[in-house]
């Protein structure tokens, strides 16, 4: 930040020094643009993986802006999550061709082996889980998602070798 402002105190155990470093440079070069704040949350979601609460008040003090208007933008967009998530995103299809193909059992074995629940991630960050409608792909049915790599044809036997390609 510059030196004409108070430096702001943060510390959160998320938040290493490097990450704050840039927190503070995109706060300092969104500070005097208007309507910024969807761009700096973005940003500051994107370095640390979430936008914890206190990170959030970080940022409404560094743009001098209500944390009641910082908190509401966060809250408002789904692109905006204020829980930790995983390095790796697993998307399990419950739509009907999948469901009738077993995905419940994929679903189970997942959430047993990795102590995980829907919506959740696991202890170490590694994954987080979201159960979706329909990922398009009913043809390759029961059907997930890791990230941006689609797997077809999953049964609860192959998933675990699956996900534990993913480090």
């Amino acid at each position: 930040m510059d030196s004409t402002r108070t430096v702001l105190s943060f510390q959160h155990p998320d938040v290493t020094p490097e990450m704050l470093q840039s927190i503070d440079r995109i706060i300092a070069e969104n500070r005097d643009k208007s309507g910024s704040v969807i761009a700096v949350l973005r940003e500051c979601q994107h370095v640390v993986g979430y936008l914890p609460v206190e990170l959030i008040d970080y940022i409404s003090a560094g743009l001098n802006l209500p944390k009641s208007h910082v908190y509401g933008v966060a809250s408002f967009y789904a692109l905006f999550s204020m829980k930790p998530k995983g390095r790796h995103m697993i998307k399990i299809c419950l739509g009907t061709a999948c469901y009738v193909k077993g995905i419940k059992e994929v679903l189970s074995r997942i959430k047993n082996t990795y102590r995980l629940s829907e919506g959740g991630t696991c202890e170490d960050r590694r994954f987080s889980l979201e159960a979706v409608r329909c990922l398009g792909a009913c043809g390759l049915a029961p059907v997930m998602v890791v990230n941006k790599d689609t797997h077809g044809a999953i049964s609860a036997d192959k998933v675990i070798d699956i996900l534990d390609s993913y480090a």
